[in-house]
């Protein structure tokens, strides 16, 4: 079966406007305040709001256990090849770059971006190897998912997307666990004798300067930071290519960048970035958005002098010119002499490598959780948990809807359009208020009987996805009023800047995120739409929402939570719905048959789709699975 298409072309644009729009409001209302004892106030406040959006906590009880491998001789240093522990069983592999003496010396954090090489790439080692030639202690990190904490050992993938989307279910993040391991690393370097626990650093380049950002923001033991190619606004991260490590859950509904930044007042805080950079979050002109706003703090604290910015004409990434800036930065701020100008640096050779690994290619011990063990046992231990039994869903459809927050879309109808019909279709656009208006396309097939029930149906793919579906079929062939429609970002109103490369929806899913919003949420309040305009337009008493893959649990979920516009409804129609939103491996190691609509925040911590299903047969609603 084809079907026909709604408009004469797809609405491009339309999402991206309307969420970046609504990004570069909350810009504007997220002003920092001028005066001293405003923002002390608002400093704590602040942080406490963070570390609830991370959904982690620092702990600095738990044993680091440092485990050193080996050791590494090179010319006037050492590396010592290690790994702590951050959390309890959660470890970090590491390399800590030693100068030769007894010290004490100031020493720095070295956090790394986007090379699934982690730590062990040559651009992340060459300031490993600079810092302890110019006589720092420099511990280089991996990020979870990253280097040696990579699934398979030895075979460098991507830590976000699917990946680290994961932890979101948890309610968790990323981020989170990087702020964690991060100052666990800190804490690491405070703890060592030949090392000046009050003068401790932290750098890195693109994903790694995000971290820096993070880490000076939260741990006040970092007295300077240099955030390489990282600093723009949240606003530009929205419907733009950043990681999921770089994403906090509702972060713009309470706080943008330069908050971030003005936690670092009033220690030390250099922004590097270069005009060259090809990505428009990391523009100059982004950054200089946050750090004006940000030095309002920093002159209320009177450290106006302690912040600063250097744009280097260069393309993405931490250069040689940009390593003899942070020599100088550190020098002033770490050691006290210098100026803060560029140094030069001292020869230094990278190593391989497999030489600067913690293990031996291949022979990781299992003590090392990666991100799909620790997804997949949390997983384990939630469905291992008793069912959900009659107080367990009492208020669970409310706890449900604070998960999801579906919008209230409200019908335009003085504005609904119905097209020619086309091979026994109409075609109708529906609009929203919400949001500026949304536009949406429908198809309707009215029953072949005197049925006066229409099944709304929509697939993670629009439309279109149904074409050859068991699940149309069936519908079809029962002969109810039949309406499909092309959900929130899918078929003829798609997303914009959606990478192939990334799970299905990984640019569209992390900007609703960071507005406080849910795709599966926006999938859930459309459903309700269909059935309003179904109730008016169609005449219809009874509804019956549908879908396949991911767009199953959003119909579930949307039936779960009442919205069907006064109709009346008795089931749901699946096919090919999960089970368990907790990890599944798949044919290549990742999450199956997912899109990234399915990793809402806490969502699995609440209880699944299974407690999804109690609510529904609380409700007499069935679910019907339909197969080919």
């Amino acid at each position: 079966m084809t079907l026909p298409r709604v408009w004469n072309e797809p609405l491009t644009g339309q999402i991206s406007g309307q969420l970046r729009a609504e990004a570069e409001r909350l810009f504007r209302v997220h002003q920092l305040p001028k005066a001293k004892d405003d923002w002390l106030k608002l400093r704590e406040e602040l942080r406490s709001q963070l570390w609830n959006a991370m959904g982690v906590s620092y702990d600095s009880a738990i044993p680091l256990d440092v485990q050193v491998t080996k050791t590494i001789p090179c010319d006037g240093y050492k590396i010592l090849c290690l790994h702590y522990q951050s959390r309890p069983g959660i470890r970090v592999t590491g390399n800590l770059y030693v100068p030769d003496g007894k010290g004490p010396f100031p020493a720095v954090i070295n956090v790394h971006g986007h090379w699934a090489q982690g730590r062990l790439a040559e651009r992340v080692q060459s300031r490993g190897h600079s810092l302890a030639k110019n006589g720092y202690v420099c511990l280089a990190v991996d990020a979870w998912g990253s280097g040696e904490r990579c699934t398979e050992h030895g075979v460098y993938t991507y830590h976000g997307s699917a990946v680290g989307s994961s932890l979101l279910l948890l309610g968790e993040t990323l981020l989170g666990a990087q702020v964690v391991d991060n100052m666990r690393g800190v804490q690491l370097l405070t703890e060592l004798p030949y090392v000046q626990a009050d003068k401790i650093g932290a750098t890195g380049a693109s994903g790694g300067g995000n971290q820096t950002m993070w880490l000076t923001a939260m741990d006040d033991r970092i007295q300077a930071a240099m955030p390489v190619v990282s600093v723009g606004t949240f606003a530009s991260y929205v419907m733009r290519s950043n990681c999921i490590c770089e994403l906090l859950p509702g972060g713009l509904t309470f706080t943008e960048e330069p908050g971030v930044l003005a936690l670092a007042a009033p220690r030390a805080l250099k922004i590097c970035n270069c005009l060259r950079d090809s990505n428009p979050t990391f523009f100059v002109s982004e950054m200089l958005r946050s750090f004006n706003e940000a030095r309002k703090v920093f002159q209320a604290l009177d450290a106006d002098d302690k912040f600063s910015y250097q744009a280097f004409d260069l393309p993405h990434g931490f250069w040689p010119e940009v390593r003899e800036a942070m020599l100088g930065f550190f020098d002033l701020h770490l050691k006290g002499i210098g100026h803060g100008q560029p140094r030069r640096e001292l020869p230094f050779t990278c190593l391989p490598e497999e030489e600067v690994m913690v293990f031996p290619k291949g022979e990781r011990p299992e003590t090392i959780t990666t991100i799909v063990d620790y997804c997949r046992e949390q997983g384990k231990r939630h469905l291992a948990e008793p069912m959900p039994d009659q107080d367990d869903i009492k208020f669970a459809d409310y706890y449900l809807e604070g998960r999801l927050n579906p919008p209230l879309l409200e019908l335009d109808d003085d504005h609904y359009h119905r097209h020619d019909d086309e091979d026994g279709w109409q075609r109708w656009s529906v609009p929203s208020f919400i949001y500026g208006g949304r536009l949406i396309p429908v198809l309707y097939r009215p029953p072949a009987n005197k049925s006066d029930t229409v099944v709304i149906l929509s697939s993670p793919t629009g439309k279109n996805g149904l074409e050859n579906s068991a699940l149309l079929s069936t519908v079809l062939a029962e002969g109810n009023g039949v309406l499909l429609f092309d959900a929130y970002g899918t078929g003829e109103a798609p997303s914009d800047n959606e990478s192939i490369s990334h799970t299905p929806f990984h640019t569209l899913s992390r900007g609703l995120l960071w507005l406080g919003r849910t795709l599966m949420g926006e999938w859930c309040g459309e459903f309700g739409l269909m059935a309003e305009f179904a109730r008016l337009c169609l005449d219809a008493h009874k509804v019956t929402f549908g879908g396949t893959g991911d767009m199953a649990v959003a119909a579930c979920c949307a039936a779960a939570l009442g919205l069907t516009a006064s109709c009346e409804m008795t089931e749901v129609m699946v096919e090919d719905m999960p089970e368990t939103l907790t990890w599944q491996d798949g044919p290549d190691g990742t999450v199956a048959k997912r899109t990234m609509a399915s990793f809402i925040p806490d969502f699995v911590e609440w209880g699944d789709i299974r407690k999804v299903k109690a609510i529904l047969k609380n409700d007499n609603i069935t679910i019907r699975t339909v197969t080919a």
